[in-house]
């Protein structure tokens, strides 16, 4: 009973952690207009990192394993997070959520040709099935890999996505041996850093589009990266990462939920069977799904 509340507690976090997500698609997707994405990207983890910063007690500082998993995550999320925001560019937010999505199943995947490890069939089906809940949350729009500009910004969205399937399975195993406070801020000073100087070398024209999307830097830099990936990575400690995905993969439903009552945008039948679809996942999870923890 201790582990399963436990468990609960974060299954709940995760579940935040895709709400917050899926909120910010609306200010990404305004914020590409305006900046280069490796800058927005360099100063909204930045920004989270000094968000996160004074909350780190002296006796938190870093050991061996946190530089190394400082620096694999930072580089992931620098790779996954500039595919994504280069790819809103060209592509739509809908095929953006769709394509991103696709790592819920690209997670067993990655564990098991990389890490050798096994998953119960029941957490394929809920993968599966929570990738047809996310297709038909994007069916109104058209995917195709092309040499156009949108099929261009498909298929970064979608190399975006086979790094996020990475950085899910190593994030999970780099909380199970660093502090989860700490392991965060270092991957946003890293990816933060790293964006920000690709960004002065290649995007230093977009600067003053700084002007028009602060806001959404703000915004995204305190919700999306201080709490959003923080409470991904605490509730990866007890959560598998083939689980933990599916649960993030709520953040199309969220992503949809607001554009609804923001941007007015109208929700289909299929489309709602879609969110329907990604919840039947997330219970198949919690009633079959993988109790073990990752390690």
């Amino acid at each position: 009973m201790k582990f399963l509340s436990r468990r609960l507690r974060a299954d709940l976090l995760l579940l935040l952690a895709a709400l917050l997500w899926g909120s910010a698609f609306v200010p990404q997707k305004h914020a590409t207009d305006h900046l280069g994405p490796f800058l927005f990207n360099g100063l909204r983890f930045l920004l989270g990192a000094a968000i996160l910063l004074p909350w780190v007690r002296p006796r938190q500082w870093p050991s061996k394993n946190f530089f190394r998993w400082a620096l694999i995550t930072g580089i992931l999320l620098v790779g996954a997070a500039a595919c994504q925001q280069a790819g809103l560019k060209y592509t739509t937010a809908g095929k953006a959520g769709f394509l991103t999505g696709l790592y819920v199943v690209l997670v067993p995947v990655v564990l098991f040709v990389v890490w050798r490890q096994k998953m119960a069939w029941r957490s394929w089906a809920g993968a599966f099935v929570a990738v047809a809940g996310v297709f038909l949350l994007s069916m109104n729009d058209q995917f195709r890999l092309g040499l156009d500009e949108a099929g261009f910004g498909d298929a970064l969205v979608l190399a975006g996505a086979v790094l996020w399937a990475f950085h899910v399975v190593i994030v999970g195993r780099a909380v199970t041996q660093v502090e989860v406070l700490l392991f965060s801020v270092g991957q946003y000073l890293v990816a933060g850093s790293l964006n920000l100087i690709l960004g002065l070398a290649l995007e230093a024209d977009t600067l003053p589009g700084l002007a028009s999307c602060w806001r959404d830097i703000v915004y995204i830099g305190i919700f999306s990266v201080a709490a959003g990936y923080t409470l991904q990575a605490v509730g990866q400690k007890h959560a598998p990462a083939a689980d933990a995905a599916i649960i993030l993969s709520l953040e199309a439903v969220f992503a949809a939920l607001f554009g609804y009552l923001l941007l007015k945008e109208s929700l289909s039948a299929w489309q709602l069977v879609g969110c329907a679809l990604i919840l039947a996942a997330v219970a198949i999870v919690q009633q079959y799904g993988t109790r073990d923890p990752a390690t």
